[in-house]
């Protein structure tokens, strides 16, 4: 079905994978208070990728939407035991329900949840289905899954996602061609950044900064949020290049 709806520029959320402050970037941020508030009085979003590694307690997460502004928002990493431990199986839906009532402690700042998947783990319908209707069982909001087997690029698996409102992650380095270009549900575009040419080490190039900002401002009349996450942390890259795309964007609109 074609959009009626008249063309507009998305909400943007753009952030770092983390709020570690490199040592380089210090004076750009408040000198006071803990890494999230400082961080989060610059950027109005961060992916917590901890929470992929180890539970979080319930009252880990209130402390932390009770540490940022109202406008900010966290994306929150699935657990590793769902998906590279139980690969989707039937294991892994009882491990969303403990990772969804902690995450809930977010509230009204919690912007999206992110499946990252194994470049291992190949699409299999039976599978995914399963495990999506349960997810979406428990939880209505965003999410945003990131495969990274060439399978899933493929049209079977992209209606799957949209059946079950969950948009395919545009991501760079792109595996496949497919893989840089946001897919499935499209009310939300997540892009994950991870530095080229060397991944997680690598900032990006002026030009590709510049690109980005141009592709991020693009109105459109079924997206409604767009998220664009820098997780070239290795070398404290990715701060650097997500101010840099702000900075950007702000002299577009002043143009």
């Amino acid at each position: 079905m074609v959009s009626t709806a008249p063309a507009r520029r998305p909400a943007l959320r753009i952030g770092c994978a983390g709020w570690s402050i490199p040592a380089a970037q210090t004076q750009r941020f408040p000198a006071a208070g803990t890494h999230l508030t400082r961080y989060a009085e610059v950027f109005d979003a961060v992916e917590i990728n901890s929470s992929f590694y180890r539970p979080h307690r319930p009252q880990t997460y209130r402390r932390w939407a009770g540490s940022v502004p109202a406008g900010f928002h966290f994306s929150v990493k699935m657990p590793r035991s769902i998906s590279h431990e139980h690969r989707l199986r039937a294991p892994a839906e009882d491990a969303l329900a403990p990772f969804l009532e902690a995450v809930a402690e977010l509230g009204d700042r919690l912007g999206a949840l992110l499946l990252q998947l194994p470049p291992s783990l190949r699409f299999d319908a039976a599978v995914v289905g399963r495990f999506l209707h349960a997810l979406r069982a428990r939880h209505a909001g965003p999410v945003a899954c990131e495969p990274r087997h060439a399978s899933w690029f493929e049209a079977a698996a992209t209606a799957l996602l949209r059946e079950h409102h969950i948009a395919r992650v545009a991501a760079d380095p792109a595996r496949v061609p497919r893989a840089a270009l946001p897919a499935a549900d499209r009310r939300i575009e997540y892009l994950r950044l991870h530095g080229a040419p060397r991944i997680y080490y690598d900032a990006y190039s002026p030009a590709a900064l510049d690109a980005l900002a141009a592709r991020l401002a693009r109105a459109s009349t079924r997206t409604r949020t767009r998220w664009c996450i820098f997780d070239n942390t290795a070398l404290g890259h990715a701060s650097a290049d997500a101010l840099a795309l702000i900075e950007r964007l702000r002299e577009r609109e002043q143009a």
